[in-house]
């Protein structure tokens, strides 16, 4: 007998004809000879109904009676499916978060969870029970008992959270789409489903936007290699499976509070090459990277740096031993930039071959600001000066200076409290499919905004400070890029620094940064909240010249600029004006050949 959970989301109980849909759908999963526990979330709208009769009443709700309010969604949905399972002669309960005992932090709308304790749970399921449990909610820790709310995409949190915590066989989430599809169907009807995805890939594709999972639910599925599957509720496709690595073992105290950092790993074979003041117009990523795949040249990180009129920089690193023939093609190209109408001339190559890499991997680490916060502070407490940044989901790198590599790595494996490793480890080694494509998925994110910030001085410390002021104000930063070039200000060296963030809190980033400009002497803070982020996600990527360039030139034959460049190993991102955001994305698509026969049809 398996023991299995399943979460059905607001569309799949948002009527009751689709409760009994999926009562009987349980029931069949029960027949099968499985043990079961189903998390469900409001019905269809609800919350959003919920959220404006609160706004109705307050300009600005209590956060505490938010959570008090919202919760009583879910409870609806609970009582509703049990009373249907019972009617159809299905023993069942329904239980809150707080009576199923998922403990978790006294912090209203984002907790996460410490704990959950089974004991009941387990006897309910003992009697042979369905048992019925309202996702995205908890209880505090606190003497108060305080009922709290997950955040957005709770009750995935809340079905893997028990999934782990009950040590199911597995764990089904049900939703309104067939699977894990190659990209958004409601832009591209022809998107096809995948069969499997690893953890990581859906990591960054659920960060990017894609919304059928939730980062935190992927996130404890893969720290706990908790078996993963997406399926529709409205047909009997297979769905997609997300598999996991081989997890090291972990206490289920302190569930989603873990260390999000696993280990740190070092590259000392690493050389850069950067081309400076090339023309910001579109197909010049796609030249130079399309030479670089002709010569059969792997890349590693690639950033375009965000313009500063008419010109912008691009750099990239690859292994010490091709930097010549990587040298040799970009010295080909410049001088064709050179070529173009004014201020062009100054195109130039510059090649470093006395870097490294160091990053921090773990699950997570970009839905909490800290991380790469406490990255950089580590850093320029050591004295290292960091030349090149690159986030992910999985994976925080710097390049610095080959020097600094020693100091480096002790002393991020002691703030941490973590492992090193000297050479990086490829994302793909840690599954057991090694058969990936090298894109999986194309994702759209039209919910960024972009910051730039000019004349940092250039030495230690300068973006710890910058990012540790974000994350003190809990803002969360995606993508960061360095600029190659330094600009002598009053006979200090300095740099730019851009980085996007959610576009609701781009503003107040800003403030907060301008305040900061005036102590640190940096320059002009601005926001651009009309940009968009088309990623392609695969980790077959890896060791695959010619990924990136048909990339960049799917974009350059629609004629559409790109604004800034930052890659992962497993993702490549591009930022694109917010109206070329959708044309973008089905190009791209269109270039790898992701698109199936069918359409994918979406449930209203």
């Amino acid at each position: 007998m398996a023991l299995v959970v399943q979460k059905y989301g607001g569309t799949s109980v948002g009527s009751t004809e689709r409760i009994k849909a999926v009562a009987q759908r349980i029931i069949k999963t029960v027949r099968q000879g499985n043990s079961l526990v189903v998390v469900v979330s409001a019905m269809g709208k609800t919350t959003d109904t919920l959220v404006n009769l609160a706004k109705e009443v307050s300009t600005n709700p209590c956060r505490r009676e938010m959570d008090m309010l919202l919760s009583t969604g879910e409870q609806v949905s609970i009582a509703l499916l049990s009373m249907t399972l019972k009617e159809m002669e299905q023993p069942a309960i329904s239980l809150t978060g707080a009576q199923v005992g998922i403990v978790t932090e006294a912090e209203h709308s984002r907790a996460r969870i410490l704990q959950i304790k089974t004991n009941r749970l387990e006897k309910h399921l003992d009697r042979g029970e369905v048992v019925v449990v309202a996702g995205f909610q908890g209880i505090s820790t606190s003497e108060d008992l305080e009922i709290t709310t997950l955040g957005r995409g709770g009750s995935d949190t809340s079905a893997v959270a028990l999934a782990v915590s009950l040590k199911a066989d597995r764990c089904e989430i049900y939703t309104d789409v067939p699977g894990i599809l190659t990209t958004d169907p409601r832009i591209v009807p022809e998107a096809q489903l995948m069969e499997e995805i690893t953890a990581d890939e859906m990591l960054e594709l659920a960060s990017l936007g894609a919304k059928v999972l939730h980062p935190r639910a992927v996130e404890i599925a893969r720290n706990y290699g908790m078996p993963l599957v997406v399926l529709s509720s409205w047909s009997d496709n297979p769905g997609t499976k997300v598999v996991s690595p081989l997890p090291k073992p972990r206490s289920l105290n302190g569930l989603e509070i873990t260390k999000a950092v696993d280990g740190v790993e070092l590259d000392r074979n690493q050389a850069k090459v950067a081309l400076l003041r090339v023309p910001d117009c579109p197909g010049i990523a796609a030249r130079l990277f399309s030479e670089i795949a002709r010569q059969n040249l792997d890349v590693d990180l690639i950033i375009q740096s965000v313009h500063e009129g008419n010109i912008n920089d691009i750099a990239f690193t690859v292994v010490k031993k091709v930097i010549k023939q990587a040298e040799a093609v970009a010295e080909a190209i410049a001088p064709s930039l050179r070529s173009q109408p004014t201020n062009y001339d100054e195109a130039e190559v510059m090649v470093d071959k006395s870097i490294a890499k160091v990053e921090i991997s773990g699950a997570g680490m970009i839905g909490r600001p800290g991380i790469a916060a406490k990255m950089f502070e580590t850093l320029a407490e050591a004295g290292v000066n960091i030349e090149m940044i690159s986030t992910s989901e999985v994976k925080v790198s710097c390049v610095i200076d080959e020097e600094d590599c020693d100091r480096a790595l002790s002393s991020l494996c002691q703030a941490f409290e973590v492992d090193s490793s000297a050479l990086p480890s490829s994302t793909q080694d840690n599954y057991s499919n090694s058969n990936v494509p090298p894109v999986r998925g194309v994702a759209l994110d039209r919910n960024q905004a972009r910051l730039a910030i000019r004349h940092i001085p250039d030495r230690p410390g300068m973006a710890a400070q910058i990012f540790g002021l974000l994350a003190e104000k809990n803002i969360s930063v995606d993508m960061i890029i360095q600029s190659q070039r330094c600009h002598v200000i009053n006979d200090l060296p300095t740099r730019d620094i851009a980085f996007t963030v959610a576009r609701a809190e781009g503003e107040n980033a800003k403030k907060a940064l301008n305040e900061l400009a005036k102590d640190l002497g940096f320059g002009e803070v601005s926001v651009d909240l009309a940009i968009a982020k088309v990623s392609i996600v695969g980790a077959g990527m890896i060791a695959q010249p010619g990924v990136a360039a048909k990339f960049f030139t799917a974009l350059a034959q629609e004629q559409i600029n790109i604004q800034m460049i930052a890659t992962s190993e497993i993702k490549i991102s591009c930022v694109v004006a917010e109206d070329e955001g959708v044309k973008a994305l089905k190009a791209v698509h269109d270039a790898f050949n992701l698109a199936g026969e069918a359409q994918v049809e979406v449930p209203a």
